[in-house]
């Protein structure tokens, strides 16, 4: 069992990329884990400002914005461990793991589970460990990802598979999305008053220029709508807005959906 939180000596530090992505750099001033580099320019030239030395990385699924930079990383760095979905679909993996591997990185003394999380992409898995979710596309901030693979069924059972983690984990997700996941979020439920103080949170910080990540779980519970289909108020609007009875949770959730599409 790992512990609860990340040792204190670990930094966990978002390099941007593109327009929207966080590549996270989990590091202790020396050694470095990088997770889903979409883009290896940035990630070197982080590492090199602080002297770290680039020990692993984590790939969550096979999409071009997290895969990158991988060739370029290798190659800068021989014998590189790149671990992620199985498949040998992505080039550059070294290691493939599936629903319940260990990930141990001794390095930096930290040890990961793997969740398969498939809806975004069939590929899809999340790292899990002290305390911090590493998931990709799966879980925003206020929402989830697009199903470009998977079913509603699919991307229903992964969320609730993350939802079931304890309410302290942090999570840590690939883009910042949080605005615009929140603005539609209001829309289906504009009375939630968790939802409305964290929007004005969310203002703040992004006149700020600073990431709104990571959230934590206690807190996408009460305002993420992907994950509050059980809740009353989020069937309520989503059979107002598809004008029809909705049958159960992931009826509820791919209205939600396909709605989000839609906004």
């Amino acid at each position: 069992m790992t512990s609860e939180t990340l040792p204190s000596n670990i930094a966990v530090h978002p390099i941007p990329a593109f327009t929207d992505n966080y590549i996270w750099c989990l590091h202790d001033d020396a050694n470095a884990i990088v997770v889903d580099p979409g883009d290896a320019e940035p990630v070197l030239a982080f590492i090199k400002a602080k002297g770290l030395t680039l020990s692993a990385v984590l790939i969550t699924h096979h999409h071009r914005d997290h895969t990158g930079g991988i060739a370029k990383l290798v190659s800068a760095v021989p014998d590189l461990p790149v671990i992620g979905p199985r498949g040998n679909h992505i080039r550059g993996i070294t290691k493939s793991v599936s629903q319940g591997d260990t990930v141990s990185l001794p390095v930096l003394k930290l040890s990961l589970q793997v969740m398969e999380v498939p809806g975004h992409t069939l590929d899809h898995i999340a790292f899990f460990g002290h305390g911090a979710l590493f998931c990709g596309d799966t879980l925003f901030s206020a929402g989830c990802g697009r199903l470009f693979e998977g079913s509603p069924e699919q991307m229903h059972h992964s969320l609730n598979k993350l939802k079931r983690l304890p309410d302290s984990t942090k999570v840590y997700c690939t883009h910042e999305y949080t605005q615009a996941n929140v603005k539609f979020a209001l829309t289906v439920e504009p009375n939630n008053v968790a939802l409305n103080e964290y929007a004005d949170w969310v203002v703040s910080m992004r006149e700020q220029n600073l990431p709104t990540l990571p959230s934590n779980l206690r807190e996408q519970k009460k305002i993420n709508p992907f994950l509050r289909a059980h809740e009353l108020s989020v069937k309520t609007a989503a059979e107002a807005y598809c004008e029809n009875n909705l049958a159960d949770d992931v009826a509820v959730f791919a209205a939600v959906r396909r709605w989000k599409d839609e906004f």
